[in-house]
């Protein structure tokens, strides 16, 4: 909330409503002129925004990713802040139908948006040996993506992959756990889920959107949870921030116009926050502005 500084008549975009925790901080920000769009892919998380805006006509909802925010119609005029809570959100870790954890049983489905696209057991039906490794390893960073590849497409000749626990027991059978302290299926799982939603390559769309839509002075906050994303986020806003580095190999770039101040670097919950909610440990937040233009010098 600190990070956007809501004007009281100011229109705000959350582009990750999940079950309207921030949508709500906005709202108790914004005065009777004030206005918040919100979208999410889950139905089950329009459903709560629709609710939301039936008693509050400050609201509009929009179902999809945020990657389409430019295409909404709502947003056309400008927003004064865009935040972006990236990631799989709690309801969704915590209903086992929704098959994102591997701590709980349920269907290998992985979908935020469980209507449409396939779900992860029908990728990995399908999926070559070399192409569910390389989502391994580019997703998950997980150093036996090979091996694991090798177990499932395995194990899917005899029998479908069709269950959460599963693919969490199959990994574990590769990757003993020994000391480590997180589950073998971490990685893989996070690998999956950011293929099957298409999660990076949406990140990169809407942070090009939620730029282009922000008005002169309105605030860019992200937060982030892990490497991939977080590694994205910060490109992008130096990128706008700051003048690339001189290559003395290379004729001088001038002419360079920042589209973004940075305010601040890389945000890290405290002892309180992380006591009261333990998942936002790994939760890194950026915020940026977006500068007025500026005309560039023209040389004579």
């Amino acid at each position: 909330m600190d990070g956007l500084a809501v004007k009281r008549d100011g229109t705000y975009l959350d582009g990750t409503f999940g079950r309207g925790g921030h949508a709500r901080g906005v709202l108790q920000r914004l005065g009777p002129q004030g206005r918040l769009l919100v979208m999410d892919k889950d139905p089950d998380a329009i459903a709560v925004a629709m609710q939301m805006a039936g008693g509050d006509a400050r609201l509009a909802w929009h179902r999809g990713s945020f990657a389409e925010l430019a295409q909404w119609d709502q947003a056309d005029a400008g927003l004064d802040g865009v935040l972006l809570d990236l990631g799989v959100s709690s309801p969704q870790l915590d209903v086992a139908e929704r098959g994102f954890s591997f701590g709980k049983d349920g269907p290998l489905d992985m979908r935020m948006d469980c209507d449409s696209g396939e779900s992860a057991a029908q990728w990995l039906q399908q999926a070559s040996e070399k192409e569910i490794a390389d989502v391994l390893w580019t997703y998950g960073e997980e150093r036996q993506s090979r091996r694991i590849a090798r177990a499932i497409v395995a194990q899917r000749a005899s029998e479908p992959l069709l269950r959460t626990a599963q693919l969490a027991a199959l990994i574990a059978a590769v990757l003993p756990r020994g000391n480590a302290k997180t589950h073998p299926a971490t990685r893989s799982f996070q690998a999956i889920r950011i293929h099957i939603n298409r999660e990076l390559t949406d990140l990169e769309v809407g942070l090009d959107a939620a730029l282009a839509r922000l008005k002169p002075g309105g605030r860019l906050a992200v937060i982030a949870f892990h490497s991939l994303e977080d590694r994205i986020v910060k490109q992008f806003m130096s990128r706008h921030a700051k003048a690339p580095p001189a290559n003395r190999r290379m004729p001088e770039v001038t002419g360079f116009v920042p589209a973004l101040r940075l305010l601040g670097g890389a945000q890290k919950a405290g002892a309180a926050e992380l006591a009261a909610n333990p998942r936002a440990r790994s939760a890194v937040l950026r915020v940026a502005e977006k500068l007025p233009v500026q005309a560039m010098e023209v040389a004579a």
